[in-house]
């Protein structure tokens, strides 16, 4: 399958702080990869590090096969990029801004899914973006980033400001949009709940590295939270099978990607003095937390 994306041993410092250190991953042709992390441990640097704004200490990024610190400009036409939602040029209004935008992309342009979008989130073609909440103007960012018809698209926080309605709303375009035109996406959100509609795959990064990298049906297919009781203050023994393991009164809860034999044969394995094993499976977010830990 060919990849889109290719980051390849990528460390990064900012002053003396390390970020992350040799992180590779890919992203093949028309799939929507989710980057999930919790606060700095790298999405954003990672965001900045594909759009070319950002050059690692080390290690390459390559998009359709070219480094990106050296792509021809022509070919960026084909990166859709959305930093942190917003537009310039707040003094335009919603058609002034599409005629702007449209001048850069001659015969590339698709004006209609922008306005179709527009549409949808019932924003009057009259309306100045200055006069727009934070919300609407990031979907205006967005809706300019469609009618751009990239072949990637990379986005940041994609759906910052939205209420529930219209980020249920914009996520199922999305989602419909990049499918049916054979899209491939590198978006991040705090909001995982709109990740697990969207997404086919994703990262979960913890600080310095890549926990998994797989898909999304695959994760929650196979993934399961454990409890068991144990004797008040016991401590589970270190094991790469269970992850963040904490306790509750009498209480122990983990995550793991073993079915419930498996970890019934683990924890004798261990000696473990449990009782009243239960697994059951989990959504996104409780998937995430499992992997990367309550706090």
């Amino acid at each position: 399958m060919e990849q889109i994306i290719e980051c390849l041993n990528l460390t990064h410092y900012y002053g003396k702080r390390l970020i992350y250190e040799n992180l590779s991953f890919t992203v093949p042709r028309g799939r929507i990869l989710g980057l999930l992390g919790k606060n700095g441990t790298g999405k954003t640097t990672t965001i900045n590090i594909l759009s070319g704004y950002l050059k690692p200490r080390s290690g390459e990024c390559r998009i359709f096969g070219q480094n990106i610190q050296t792509m021809p400009p022509a070919m960026r036409r084909d990166i859709g990029l959305l930093i942190e939602g917003h537009v310039q040029y707040q003094f335009m209004n919603i058609t002034q801004i599409e005629r702007f935008y449209a001048s850069f992309y001659p015969g590339q342009w698709k004006k209609e899914a922008y306005y179709e979008l527009m549409k949808k989130l019932k924003v009057a073609p009259g309306q100045r973006i200055s006069r727009m909440s934070c919300g609407q103007r990031s979907q205006v960012a967005l809706g300019l980033i469609l009618a751009q018809d990239p072949e990637l698209l990379v986005l940041d926080d994609f759906s910052l400001g939205l209420d529930p309605g219209y980020r249920r709303l914009f996520v199922d375009y999305l989602r419909d949009y990049a499918r049916s035109e054979g899209k491939t996406v590198f978006l991040t959100s705090h909001i995982i709940q709109d990740m697990e509609r969207l997404i086919d795959d994703c990262i979960i990064m913890d600080y310095g590295k890549i926990l998994i990298q797989r898909p999304v049906s695959e994760l929650l297919r196979e993934g399961r939270r454990y409890t068991f009781k144990v004797p008040e203050d016991y401590e589970l023994p270190p094991s790469e099978a269970f992850y963040h393991p904490s306790m509750v009164r009498d209480t122990l809860e983990t995550f793991s990607f073993l079915p419930p034999e498996e970890v019934e044969s683990k924890l004798k394995a261990m000696a473990v003095p449990y009782t009243d094993l239960r697994g059951e499976r989990v959504n996104l977010e409780d998937a995430f937390i499992g992997l990367t830990g309550k706090y």
